[in-house]
């Protein structure tokens, strides 16, 4: 078999990453644009490697006021989780180069182990 085709030595390996979690709601702005929207155009602007936007179904914040789709007046204002994955450094640096963006919202960094695909 050539190295190509040996399987375990080029499929991949685990590595230590970092997860930024931002939890926010979907009413949340930018200088009239979405936060959400504004923090993923920075972090691709920046190289990050990843970055994904969930809409929740229920959730409340600093103010404690429950937000669901479950009644239909208010089915806006819903939760937001906002996650980026890569180097803790880099993450890190990235928040406080933004800090503007991240002073009302819910921010936290936890390690991850990510896998990263070998060699093809």
């Amino acid at each position: 078999m050539s190295g190509s085709q040996t399987g375990a030595a080029t499929a991949g390996r685990w590595r230590p990453a970092a997860r930024l979690t931002v939890l926010l709601d979907e009413d949340d702005k930018w200088r009239h644009t979405p936060l959400y929207h504004e923090i993923v155009r920075r972090a691709r602007d920046t190289g990050l490697a990843g970055a994904s936007v969930w809409r929740g179904i229920e959730g409340y914040g600093a103010s404690s006021h429950v937000h669901t789709t479950r009644i239909l007046d208010v089915a806006d204002h819903l939760p937001l989780l906002l996650m980026l994955v890569d180097e803790p450094e880099r993450l890190r640096a990235f928040v406080e180069r933004n800090a503007e963006l991240f002073g009302s919202v819910n921010v936290t960094l936890a390690p991850v182990d990510q896998w990263q695909e070998g060699e093809r």
